[in-house]
This record gives structure tokens, sequence and C-alpha cells, in this order.
């Protein structure tokens, strides 16, 4: 199934200098204190970013990796940060100089090169916090004497961070290429010779997960094992203790079980009893909590909203961001983590806007990484409270006709329709077979010619019925914030992948969803073309099939899979009733008051 993507954004070093500075500026117009120091890591996230881009061109031109000008510049402006953030994370936040050499050293980089930078998934989405890889190396007992391999791209700046808490010398970072389950690395054989040359020295290889092989970690392994380093002086950094995924080589997977590992969770990071930061971090925005954090992560969320475990609905649990609820005297709040870096503050600046429109809860601000917002905890969800269909339509439409008037893509990338088709395509085929993929195409051939009217917004892309809850008898959207940004391909797309959204997860018919049209035209003041939503509505079905079935695939065996096979199911049914009916922009007429579950 095709479903993921990387979001990725082409950038002149000049913009992204920019970036940089502000948050810099920032930081140094702040008291000491959390604030300051987020600050200094949204500033580190930046020029990891940067240095990553600037190396990899560097890569590319080369043909291998090497200590070339531009790579010891890089990771020098990274050393630089990295210091800083050891320094004020180990001083409570009360130190965090950074010396002014840094300035000179990131404005010495072309400011005229193009380049395309990624977004790191762990940051933006995982609760990867750089400080975990801070305390991961303190703990790690390895000495100075430590040569430090980051795996770029979000290794280059986590491999500062450990060199930097050792005391090491500074990191040397690598590109693994090829086929996603069989990476390799090409090293300067001379780089190699002087890197491996202390028989005493230990290895460090930094890098977030391992995914579904560890391909990326063996293949700097195999390199260091090929060069002379035994297997005992190879140190891992990764930001789990789980084993290689199901997807790993068997002499990666017995090297990986064998080798000496540190990790430091976020929990054990930000929620231990010894150090609860998050808990300080929480109560300086809503005041003191009344007991501890209840953590709703991973689907737990569902205990609180459905009485009956037999009816909650699916949920791909492995993807869903960290959350917790907080009690306090004035009511619960949901902290969430919502991203660090730039992303964490657009988010939240997106929070107040939707809050401030009237259309999401409460927001009492960010700390860190997470967002705290009101949690309703009485409040009814839509699959499981009726609610007339002409209140529900105009309400939806007036949520989608904001986002589309007021929140523009601006810089934010989105699956092209073409590329938006070839998914479909692609997932009908692997879930329907090939009459459905031959029924599918011709309805899709239009996309070239529908580019032309697509109007980018920060689309909502979940409009489930249980996304929307009743408070005070006013419908209000949750979870309205990151899946425009998610780790899929969807990305932002014109308002009409959300009116299909919300055709299709309430079971709108022809009728009610013309008028969904009508009110979110209405209040966008923009056209709303019937063409591409008839474009949209079987990829948004086609997506979701593939997203539930894949989610399933990652939980075999568990009680999860038999919800998100039948989710999957429900999807390919209303997608095959689509094909049987492609000219309807609805589905079956529904009951006049109750919401699709």
């Amino acid at each position: 199934m095709l479903v993921f993507g990387d979001v990725e954004c082409i950038e002149t070093v000049r913009d992204k200098q920019d970036s940089i500075l502000a948050h810099l500026d920032r930081m140094s117009a702040l008291p000491p204190g959390g604030e300051r120091h987020a600050a200094l890591v949204a500033a580190f996230i930046g020029t990891s970013e940067l240095v990553q881009a600037v190396i990899d061109a560097d890569f590319e031109a080369r043909g291998l990796d090497t200590l070339s000008a531009v790579h010891a510049k890089g990771i020098e402006c990274l050393s630089l940060l990295a210091h800083g953030i050891v320094q004020s994370w180990q001083s409570g936040f009360s130190q965090a100089a950074l010396p002014e050499v840094f300035r000179d050293e990131l404005l010495s980089f072309d400011s005229s090169l193009t380049i395309r930078t990624k977004q790191a998934e762990g940051y933006a989405f995982y609760a990867l916090y750089p400080e975990s890889y801070v305390e991961a190396a303190v703990r790690s007992g390895l000495g100075t004497n430590t040569q430090v391999i980051g795996i770029r791209s979000i290794g280059a700046g986590l491999s500062a961070l450990v060199a930097a808490a050792l005391g090491a010398r500074a990191a040397l970072t690598l590109r693994p290429v090829g086929h996603p389950f069989r990476r390799e690395v090409d090293v300067d054989s001379e780089v190699t010779a002087m890197l491996t040359q202390d028989p005493d020295a230990a290895f460090a290889v930094v890098d977030e997960g391992p995914g579904l092989s560890g391909s990326s970690f063996g293949a700097v392994a195999d390199w260091l094992e090929a060069a002379g380093v035994s297997r005992q002086r190879i140190h891992f950094f990764p930001s789990h203790a789980g084993p290689l995924g199901p997807q790993a080589r068997p002499e990666h997977r017995e090297r990986w079980d064998g080798a000496p590992r540190h990790v430091v969770g976020m929990d054990q990071l930000l929620c231990h009893e010894d150090h609860p930061h998050l808990r300080r971090w929480v109560e300086g925005l809503v005041g003191p909590l009344k007991g501890s954090f209840r953590d709703i992560s991973g689907g737990a969320w569902r205990e609180l909203r459905y009485r009956n475990r037999s009816t909650w609905p699916a949920a791909n649990i492995q993807q869903e961001r960290r959350k917790f609820l907080a009690r306090t005297e004035g009511g619960i709040w949901l902290v969430k983590f919502a991203g660090l870096g730039d992303i964490g503050l657009e988010k939240h600046a997106l929070a107040r806007r939707l809050y401030e429109a009237g259309f999401t809860p409460e927001v009492a601000g960010r700390c860190h990484g997470f967002l705290v917002e009101r949690w309703h905890e009485q409040a009814h969800s839509l699959d499981r409270h009726p609610i007339a269909r002409d209140r529900l339509v105009r309400r939806i439409g007036a949520y989608l006709g904001f986002r589309a008037r007021h929140l523009p893509a601006r810089s934010r990338q989105g699956a092209s329709l073409i590329g938006l088709r070839d998914m479909a395509l692609h997932n009908v085929k692997q879930a329907l077979g090939e009459p459905a993929r031959a029924a599918l195409a011709p309805l899709l051939q239009n996309a070239t010619t529908l580019s032309g009217t697509v109007n980018r917004v920060l689309t909502d892309n979940r409009m489930q019925a249980r996304e929307w809850i009743l408070v005070d008898g006013k419908m209000i959207k949750t979870d309205a914030l990151d899946h425009c940004a998610a780790h899929d391909l969807v990305g932002c797309q014109d308002i009409t992948w959300d009116i299909a959204g919300a055709a299709v997860e309430f079971g709108l018919s022809d009728r009610r969803t013309r008028d969904l049209c009508a009110v979110v035209q209405e209040e966008s003041a923009r056209p709303v073309s019937l063409a591409l939503l008839s474009f949209m509505l079987p990829c948004y079905l086609a997506f979701q099939l593939g997203a539930h079935d894949m989610a399933a695939d990652a939980l075999k065996g568990t009680e999860e899979e038999d919800r998100l096979r039948l989710a999957a199911h429900n999807y390919g049914a209303l997608l095959q009733s689509y094909l049987d009916h492609p000219h309807r922009l609805g589905f079956d007429e529904e009951q006049d008051k109750d919401p699709a579950s």
C-alpha cells in the first residue's frame, strides 16, 4: 500500500540562516528558563536541517562521504550549539552560553544556494528530545576517546550532542544509501583509515529508530567491522530500546541483540519522579496538578470516551502522538506532543487561531514540544450522539470554510493530484483487484487538468465523527492541528479533500454533500469545484483503505488488528460503492439525525 511520504522543503540557505538567527535573537531576549532553552533547541534543529542539507549536497557532488571543508564547518556549527544545549540542560536552564563565533560560522555558508531540507520525524511526531541523547551519553560510561558517527539526516545533530556530552572530538556524519532494507555507506578510504587507527577507541553510532530493518545502523556497523573495528567496540545510540524491525537481515539482528545500546526515552527524561520536568512546565501554565499525569497515548483515550471496549473505533496506535491528561482545580487539560522547533511554534499559533474562531478547545499554552489545551471530560463525540443533519452540515461547512479562507498552505507541501491518483490506483489494485483499478482509472484521468484548480490550504485531514464533540450543545473539532503535516503522503490539499472526508465519515448523501459544498463556498468566498471533489472522494477512500490495512499489518495478532481490518473493509466497501455510482458525490441516503460511526 502507498501511504507514507517524506516532508521536504526546498529553500535557500539564506532563508534557513534567517530562521535560525531569529530563534537565537528570541533566546537572547528571554530570561534563563525553559522557554529560553526551547528557543536554543529550535535553533539547533534548524541548524541540523541546514547542515544535513549542505553536507548531502557535498556528498552527491563527490559520490562519497569525506571530511570536506563543508562537512567540517557544518559539524563545527552543530558542536557549538550542542555544547550550549548540554550546558543549559545540565544547569537546569540557568546557563546557556553561545560563542559569538557561531553566528560567523553560520553566515559563512553560501546564502544563495538552494537546498532541500527534510523534516526530522522524531522531533516532529515521536517526542524524540535532543536532551535524551545528552542523558544517554552521560550514562553510557563511554569516555572522551570515542569516535561518534552520526547517520544523516537527524543523526547529524544528535551525534553532535553525544560528542559534546562525552567531551569527545567532533562527530563524523554519514549518509547510508540504497534500498531502504539494504543500506550501504561509501566513505573516503583515507578518512576510514584515520578514524579507525586507534585500536582502543570506542565508536558511537547515532540515529533515530531503528525502523523496519535497521539497515542504516547496520550499514555503518558493517563499514566499521570491515575496517577492522571489533564488534565489542561499537555502541549504538537509537531512539528506542526495541529490537530491529521485521525486515532486518539476520546478521544485523544478531549484532544488534548483543551490542551495547544506550537509550533514554522521553518518559525517563521528562516524567521521572526524581525530575518531573513536564509536570513542572505544565503547572507553570495551568497551576498545581491534582495527582499524576494519566497517559492516554496509544489509543488509551478510548477508555474515557467509550463505556464498552467492543465499540472502540480503530486507531493506528503506533503513530499516535504522546498525550497525557492533567487535572487541576480548574478542570482537566490535555497535554499533547506537538513538535519541537518551528513546527511546535506553528501548531501553537494555529491552535490559538482556531480556538479564537470558536472551532476548537481552549489553549493554555505550550511547553517545550507539548501543547496544553482544555479536555472536556463529559463531552459526547458525534459517533455516539445524534445531531440534526442541517446543523451538522452548517457547522462543518463553517469550519472548513474558515480553513479555506484563512489558512493558506504557504510553503507546506502535499501530494500532487498525479501523486494522489497513483496512490489510489495502486491501493485499489492491492485491495480490490485489477477490475476495480481498471474501473477507477478513467475517473482519475483528469489529474493534470484539475491541478490548476487546486488551492492548497492547511487541511484538517481527520474528519472522522469521533473527532467532533458536543460542548454545551456546540460542535467542537478536536485533533485539528497535526494531520496535514503528518508522516504520510497527503499533506496540504485543496479543501475538497476535507469535504470528501466529511462526506465519507458522516455518510452524507449526494444532496447533503452538495449542501456542504455550498456552505464552504459561502464561508470561504472561493468556489468549490465539484469536479475536483469527484476526484478527491475515491482518493480519500483509497488512502484510508491503505492506511488502515498497513496499520493492521504492523499490529498482527493483536486486538487492534481486528478493528483496523474492519475499518479497511468498510472503506473498501464504500470505494466499491463509489465505483458503482461514480457521478454521485455522496453515499446512500442517511437517516436525518444519525451520524455515521
